[in-house]
């Protein structure tokens, strides 16, 4: 088998141009209608050998390369023939050198096995890379260079920040043992103020409605009292909001609260913490607070486990306070929590949201100046946003963590094939 890959085209700024609402895609530079077309022709040029190789000839010498992997590791098999004839192997002296994107060079030595001759070592992916191959046979020396790039794409640093790409180094991370919590928010048990009436009587009047501004000392009802008969006012005890408002003019104020007044900077969050998590979620425990599209807000402590629990949901219920000085979270809206319980570290993670499907991978993207290829993960654990990285990336790689997609459309749009 062999693999023909063309050159990547610098394809991103027009996918930038076409995801812009109602842009025209943009016109394609002499320079990239160039380098499209000869990357084209190349491929087209490439010619295969009988066993579907690429063929590499010097004269009435040949050399057939091909990387073979049908359950098998990939491994270079060589075939080479003389005006068409095959060769004995063991005639021929052959080394492969292939230099990797970021000046990683990988060499091959042969020997003879069966009619062809086998690399000495595994082709890892990707199969991309510059080949220099030099054969030996009847004291003469043949040798030849060719492009076999997979998955690869140039981008532009300018490019790269319109399309909001973005990289970091790959490294050590703790991935994080956590748990999701679901609540719902509440005004905090002290900034709750009930107002009554002094003495039992007729609402004379009624100043504030629900969810009016109230300032400490400002008349919010008028009530005529029945023993006196003599008209007083009701103040607001504290600043706030009217959260409840319980009478109306001609009511007879008694014992009740006729308003609840809170303060609505004062908010906690109370979560519902399922059966199975209550072995992990303890009070005193950090939790992240965030919206329901994982926006964080803030984070508290948890309190400890309230006294009743949610009846309807079956959950126990917590507590965390949030701060909320522009009154921007309203009792009643619903805030989600991420709670650590743990975490273990891991030598070597990347960004989950970074991983991207490529052929039959999964992959991220690592960036050498200005170009761009796909590297091929073995995957551990993944937690709190993080994946591990068992094998396909070196520590220290940078890849693309933010717009990987962008890149993947690039690397697609450029015709990258991968042959068998």
């Amino acid at each position: 088998m062999i693999y023909t890959i063309p050159r990547a085209g610098l394809l991103l700024p027009v996918l930038i141009a076409l995801a812009a609402c109602g842009a025209e895609p943009a016109a394609k530079t002499p320079a990239q209608i160039e380098a499209a077309a000869a990357a084209e022709a190349a491929a087209k040029e490439v010619e295969k050998g009988p066993n579907g190789g690429r063929m590499l000839r010097d004269g009435d010498f040949a050399i057939e390369m091909t990387i073979y992997e049908t359950n098998q590791e990939p491994q270079f098999r060589a075939f080479a023939t003389l005006d068409g004839t095959p060769v004995d192997p063991k005639a021929v002296e052959l080394a492969v050198t292939l230099k990797r994107l970021g000046d990683k060079v990988d060499g091959f030595r042969f020997a003879p096995v069966d009619g062809y001759l086998a690399g000495n070592g595994v082709v890892t992916e990707p199969h991309s890379f510059d080949v220099e191959v030099v054969a030996v046979h009847a004291g003469k020396r043949h040798a030849w260079t060719y492009e076999n790039h997979e998955g690869r794409t140039r981008i532009n640093a300018a490019a790269a920040r319109e399309g909001g790409i973005a990289t970091e180094r790959a490294g050590p991370v703790t991935l994080e043992d956590s748990r999701e919590l679901l609540g719902t928010v509440e005004l905090a048990p002290g900034a709750r103020s009930q107002v009554r009436a002094r003495f039992p009587g007729t609402v004379m009047a009624v100043m504030k409605q629900v969810g009016d501004q109230v300032r400490a000392g400002e008349v919010i009802a008028r009530v005529e009292s029945n023993d006196s008969l003599q008209i007083y006012a009701v103040r607001a005890p504290v600043s706030g909001v009217v959260y409840e408002r319980a009478t109306n003019v001609g009511d007879v104020a008694g014992s009740d609260p006729i308003f609840v007044i809170g303060d609505p900077g004062k908010t906690t969050v109370v979560f519902n913490v399922f059966p199975r998590d209550l072995e992990a979620v303890r009070g005193g425990e950090t939790v992240r607070i965030t919206t329901l599209d994982d926006t964080p807000v803030a984070s508290g402590r948890l309190t400890g486990f309230l006294p009743d629990g949610n009846r309807t949901a079956g959950t126990a219920l917590v507590r965390a306070d949030l701060p909320n000085p522009d009154g921007r979270w309203r009792p009643g809206m619903a805030l989600k929590g991420r709670v650590i319980v743990g975490g273990v570290q891991v030598p070597l993670a990347v960004r989950s949201d970074a991983i991207q499907p490529f052929r039959d991978f999964q992959v991220v993207f690592a960036k050498v100046g200005d170009e761009y290829e796909v590297r091929m993960l073995q995957l551990g654990r993944k937690a709190g946003g993080f994946t591990e990285v068992l094998g396909g990336l070196d520590p220290g790689t940078e890849y693309v963590s933010k717009g990987s997609f962008l890149v993947r459309a690039d690397v697609e749009k450029s015709g990258a094939s991968h042959d068998h």
